[in-house]
């Protein structure tokens, strides 16, 4: 999603759902519902596992994730991170925009590992972005704004540096997202998206937005699937973190029954083809819709704005 991950269950929600207002407002209804019941420490991706990434992020900050996660969703973070041509000092001069930011997370702990000199992270979802202010800001370094993505409320070439993590799968027109974000950055600013795509929505973004979207000259990608299904798969196991902190949660039924056992609906299992028998019988039974994606990838695209 980011932070908390609905993102499985908003793909249900959007099923059958023609109009982009309905569909932003099924998506800030499923967000402020998280933020009813997210905790901080949560999940806020599907994640990744790579022990590359890991060593480095852990040399960067020892123990980033005792106690408080299963560093699965900080690794996925960084990697939106690789492949930019900063050097810390770089780091600390930039203005930063995550856009889809959820209830803020993952853009804090961002920040506290390059330290810019401001960052904003805005959604759609006003719950989450009243708890991420109330919870995570940290005055003029780090702000949370209630926004859409497809009429960003910035102006023209205002940051450095904009990321996506996990969430434009959900926008009704993405291209239109594209070209928001052209317009807020600076020539020679940057843009990490990091997302799960179907072949469909694949050969749209290789056909259609790389090559109308003229603003941006596409410099890097990287294949992160099986990075991501490893993370799934160790947090679907038992006695994982992520299923340990599942049962501890207080929600309401509603959640409950779009996370599936153990949360595996949320985690991404049918990402990895795995669907238990609650899950069946659901979907049979029509009370949960069955999963519409059929994600074959998730990829790592970086632009520089010409």
């Amino acid at each position: 999603m980011t932070n908390g991950n609905a993102a499985t269950g908003l793909r249900d929600l959007n099923a059958g759902i023609p109009d982009a207002a309905q569909l932003k407002g099924a998506v800030s209804a499923v967000y402020d519902d998280v933020a009813s019941w997210s905790r901080t420490g949560d999940f806020w991706n599907w994640g990744m596992h790579c022990p590359e990434l890991l060593n480095e992020l852990n040399g960067l900050r020892p123990n980033f994730n005792a106690g408080v996660s299963d560093g699965f969703s900080e690794q996925l973070y960084f990697q939106t991170l690789r492949g930019l041509p900063y050097t810390a000092n770089d780091f600390r001069t930039l203005k930063v925009l995550e856009v889809g930011c959820g209830m803020g997370e993952g853009l804090n702990f961002l920040t506290r590992l390059i330290d810019p000199a401001r960052a904003v992270g805005l959604d759609i979802s006003g719950a989450a972005i009243r708890r991420a202010n109330a919870i995570l800001a940290r005055g003029d370094r780090l702000t949370y704004v209630e926004g859409d993505a497809e009429s960003l409320p910035f102006e023209d070439g205002e940051f450095d540096l904009v990321i996506n993590v996990e969430s434009s799968h959900n926008y009704p027109d993405v291209e239109k997202f594209f070209r928001e974000v052209a317009r807020v950055l600076k020539p020679g600013g940057h843009f990490s998206i990091i997302d799960v795509f179907d072949p469909r929505s694949n050969q749209r973004f290789r056909s259609s937005l790389q090559q109308n979207v003229t603003e941006f000259d596409w410099i890097a990608e990287r294949d992160v699937t099986e990075n991501v299904k490893s993370a799934i798969r160790q947090r679907m196991a038992p006695g994982s973190f992520f299923r340990k902190e599942y049962a501890r949660k207080q929600m309401p039924l509603r959640a409950r029954i779009i996370g599936g056992l153990n949360g595996a609906h949320y985690a991404g299992a049918d990402f990895i083809g795995h669907k238990d028998t609650l899950s069946k019988v659901l979907e049979l039974a029509r009370i949960r819709t069955k999963f519409v994606g059929e994600y074959e990838s998730y990829r790592h695209h970086l632009a520089r704005r010409g």
